[in-house]
């Protein structure tokens, strides 16, 4: 199951070495370009409540060998098209795909590992997402340089289909539970992500005023605010089953790995992009050569990531998770303050070397941590939730840090940074390369924000208990017939 994760998880990260490479040869500005991101993750976040009830439903295996074929096919589909407004819908249904898919897997191990022993499971889990969020951007931009960026898509068409017979051979069916699916909570919760979202990825565009008639950018935020307190309201007052069940919120832990959570994803997702313009715009490397600026990263998370599950089940969590939050926030800052035009290799491969550390600390402990305590029967449910939070946070990064990359640049003297990302794998003029960097680095201050954000709420983590259930036995991991 992991396998789908991986490739799906990659695609939040992967398309940000090639955003450069598609800019130029789709002829898209670069707000265009970037909601080739953020219409996927999007799309990704928002059924996130619904598909995880799914799961709970008709079964983790039936959902996500569906989200595994809508992904793959959607993926051939975004390496055949031919314009901009036709890759951005084919992110959308890529980005419903991998909705389907991701609750499943963190809910398979929830109904499968018992709780005191779910640590390295889960550690196994986070350092998938780890490595896929670390490892798109290098994968991207050797496919990029060797066989165009239409391959970032079409990698995913035999690893999908390698992932699905696998899944459908090996995966047990577990039994199902019947739920009442909440339509009214699903309209809501999509209306206010989708009105912040395009009120800030869009704000800059507009001057942050009127955008046609009486509507302006600070209304569609105000609205989807609303719209979203209203759905939190109808939560707590529907009287049949709620989409999210805010009884999982009292635990301490959960709601806490929900903020960690979203901080994580906002910071990284808000990392990459700047990273990368820096490095293919002002220093007119490759999309391999600036990809490779990110192998340290993955290189210590992946060494780290077994003897950290190997703790996450023995000592305190907010012992593990304060280590990666506040190596993150160093790790950014330091990075932020290093960046020019002349910067050597080796001062910016060790701030990405000591990420590596914050990331083994941060994936793993906190999946384990907040979905310890959930009831098997809210399994989906309760991962659902947390990757909701989670892609809410890569969706809010990603539509910020693009309002405020195009403020900086503005402030900076460059105006529109379409020009200057075109530029990217070219000589960029010598009298802009400072003003630029300047800009990128100037970007970097959100996810240094979102990561101290994040320390300070790994501050009140409680040492969880380890009731729970014993785990799957023998006979209930083997296929047993889907209940009606």
């Amino acid at each position: 199951m992991v396998i789908g994760f991986f490739m799906i998880l990659v695609d939040n990260t992967i398309v940000s070495v090639a955003t450069p490479a598609i800019s130029t040869d789709l002829d898209a500005d670069v707000n265009s370009v970037i909601w080739v991101t953020s219409a996927y993750l999007l799309a990704y976040a928002v059924p996130l409540l619904v598909t995880g009830r799914l799961g709970d439903r008709f079964g983790p295996k039936n959902i996500y060998l569906l989200g595994l074929v809508i992904f793959t096919l959607a993926s051939l589909w975004c390496g055949l098209t031919g314009s901009i407004e036709m890759l951005i819908l084919a992110r959308v249904v890529q980005g419903i795909g991998a909705s389907l898919i991701t609750p499943q897997t963190m809910a398979v191990i929830t109904r499968t590992f018992p709780a005191a022993k779910r640590g390295s499971a889960m550690a196994l889990w986070g350092a998938t997402a780890g490595v896929a969020t670390l490892v798109g951007p290098i994968l991207g931009g050797v496919l990029v340089d060797s066989l165009g960026w239409e391959w970032i898509f079409f990698i995913n068409v035999p690893v999908g289909i390698v992932g699905f017979f696998l899944a459908w051979r090996l995966v047990p069916v577990l039994p199902t539970h019947t739920h009442s699916f909440d339509w009214l909570g699903v309209a809501l919760s999509g209306i206010g992500v989708f009105l912040v979202v395009f009120g800030i990825q869009e704000g800059e565009k507009y001057d942050w005023g009127q955008i046609s008639g009486i509507i302006s950018v600070p209304l569609l935020i105000a609205l989807g605010i609303l719209v979203f307190a209203a759905f939190i309201w109808w939560q707590g007052h529907i009287r049949k089953e709620p989409l999210v069940p805010l009884g999982l919120f009292r635990d301490r832990n959960f709601s806490l790995g929900n903020g960690g959570i979203a901080m994580v994803s906002l910071a990284i997702t808000a990392m990459a992009l700047p990273f990368q313009f820096y490095a293919q715009g002002a220093r007119g490397w490759s999309p391999t050569e600036s990809a490779l600026l990110m192998a340290p990263m993955a290189v210590v998370l992946m060494v780290l990531s077994p003897f950290v599950g190997k703790l996450v089940d023995k000592v305190h969590p907010r012992n593990i998770t304060l280590v990666g939050f506040g190596t993150a926030t160093v790790s950014m800052a330091w990075l932020a303050l290093i960046i020019a035009p002349d910067t050597p290799v080796w001062q910016m491969l060790l701030p990405m070397a000591l990420f590596g550390v914050s990331n083994a600390c941060m994936w793993a402990p906190l999946g384990a941590t907040a979905t310890r305590n959930l009831p098997m029967s809210s399994a989906g449910s309760g991962a659902g939730v947390y990757n909701t939070t989670r892609q809410i946070g890569a969706v809010l990064g990603s539509a910020a840090v693009a309002a405020l990359i195009q403020a900086r640049l503005t402030a900076n003297g460059l105006g529109d940074s379409s020009s200057s990302v075109q530029a990217s794998g070219r000589s960029m003029p010598e009298q802009i390369q400072g003003p630029f960097s300047d800009a990128m680095a100037q970007s970097l201050v959100l996810p240094v924000v979102a990561f101290a954000v994040g320390f300070v709420l790994m501050i009140f983590f409680a040492r969880p208990s380890h009731a729970g259930h014993a785990g799957a036995t023998p006979a209930a991991a083997q296929p047993v017939p889907v209940a009606e």
